[in-house]
């Protein structure tokens, strides 16, 4: 009997395997370049022909993602491709696909069923598949494997499946793809050695768990429990606001305690392609055994109440000033869901934006990395960034920090707007024209 544990870890070990990448977002892309610069011969599969064309030319419309790494991967022999019939090729092969809520706030796994179908007829013996998409407990068992397994393949005899979550921070410059640690879990022991072996040559840090069960729950604890954090603070932002306390001046005395206490800041709400989401894939999985969550429940209720927060600090500004939001000019500062990056996934920003327009407000916006309003699902909005000056500034009726980009001149922008509702302390201590929201 061929041994294709054995053999499949001496390819990954000696850097001869084949790496496939399959979804090229903010998570494939650099996981697809840090492989090619190791040397390994990388594939990157889209279903998204602009996406791959780009690639292939050398460029990345991710910000944070230079043309010259995109530029030396490809001269690595980094190429991209719709073809997934290119599957058979490839040794190991790593789904970075999103897992987004549908409308009914549920698990959509959508994307990761039609890629897992799409690649399933090419794949062979002596491979590694790798789930890395955010999603609740036992999505690799239930869905990856009745699928991989459906031509014959034998998962952890001729071909190995692991589950091992991303962590990429866009934008975070003290950590990235090879310094964030991995977790692994394998759906045997024999498939957790060879997802090991898969990442221990691109990662600084690998941890291995027992199961992919216990690493796809181990995603979600780190993302609820940021949720729920940031969730406790946005709520005492709304009672510090009420006893007229700076809850960021609160929250900076609180963290000079050197044990017990993590600093997490309030703002206009949740975003993000896994903080706004994944606590309910967990809330969604644990009703399946009876059980409700709500404490998570309740965090995400905060968070999820933040933009109609913000906008109702706009309205009482705006009343202030003898105006009512119908008919006023705003602009929103920042729409990219956090600071010094273009990534709008779930942007609580955006729905500001919409709030405002459905109470017949004139919303535009300014974002030094979002020049103009994508395409996005379920959003849309004809609009380009406004260049920010004394006299684009002057003709808003009020402007809404909500994304505190290190780009913006925060006093070209005091100085020359007449009411500032602020969602991220930048203008602590600032009285007059300045709300804190």
């Amino acid at each position: 009997m061929k041994d294709f544990k054995n053999e499949l870890v001496e390819l990954l070990n000696n850097k001869k395997a084949k790496i496939g990448i399959l979804g090229l977002g903010y998570v494939g892309q650099p996981l697809a370049l840090r492989y090619s610069a190791l040397n390994y011969k990388t594939i990157g599969f889209d279903v998204d022909e602009t996406k791959v064309a780009e690639l292939n030319t050398g460029h990345s419309s991710i910000e944070h993602i230079c043309d010259d790494t995109v530029k030396a991967a490809i001269e690595n022999g980094f190429e991209a491709t719709t073809n997934f019939d290119r599957v058979t090729e490839c040794d190991a092969l790593i789904l970075c696909v999103p897992t987004p809520l549908n409308k009914y706030r549920e698990p959509d796994i959508s994307f990761v069923t039609r890629t897992t179908d799409m690649m399933a007829p090419y794949l062979r013996e002596g491979q590694i598949v790798s789930l890395e998409s955010t999603t609740y407990p036992g999505t690799t068992e239930e869905e990856l494997l009745p699928r991989i397994q459906h031509n014959g393949l034998k998962v952890g005899e001729d071909i190995f499946l692991v589950y091992s979550p991303e962590r990429e921070d866009p934008g975070n410059p003290h950590f990235n793809t090879q310094t964030i640690p991995k977790v692994v879990g394998g759906h045997t022991s024999e498939c957790r050695e060879v997802g090991v072996a898969l990442y221990e040559q691109a990662i600084d840090k690998v941890v291995p768990v027992s199961s992919t069960r216990a690493a796809e729950l181990t995603k979600l604890l780190e993302n609820i429990h940021r949720a729920v954090n940031i969730g406790l603070v946005n709520e005492m932002k709304i009672v510090a606001d009420s006893m007229g306390i700076d809850i960021f001046e609160v929250v900076d005395a609180a963290a000079t305690k050197p044990f017990g206490f993590t600093p997490y800041y309030p703002g206009p709400g949740l975003g993000g392609h896994c903080i706004p989401i994944d606590p309910f894939y967990l809330t969604w999985k644990a009703r399946e055994y009876g059980l409700n969550t709500r404490f998570i429940e309740l965090s995400g209720e905060v968070n999820r109440a933040m933009p109609e927060y913000v906008v109702n600090k706009l309205m009482d500004g705006l009343n202030k000033h003898q105006k009512s939001l119908n008919g006023s000019r705003v602009l929103v500062l920042g729409i990219a869901y956090k600071k010094n990056v273009d990534d709008m996934r779930e942007s609580p920003s955006v729905e500001i934006m919409e709030l405002i327009r459905d109470k017949g407000a004139e919303v535009s916006y300014s974002d030094p990395h979002v020049p103009t309003f994508p395409k996005m699902r379920e959003h849309s909005f004809d609009l380009h960034s406004t260049e920010l000056t004394p006299e684009s500034l002057n003709n808003f009726d009020a402007v809404i920090l909500a994304t505190d980009h290190e780009k913006f001149d925060y006093d070209l922008i005091y100085e020359n707007s007449q009411i500032i509702i602020d969602s991220r302390g930048k203008y602590r201590g600032k009285n007059g024209k300045v709300i804190k929201a």
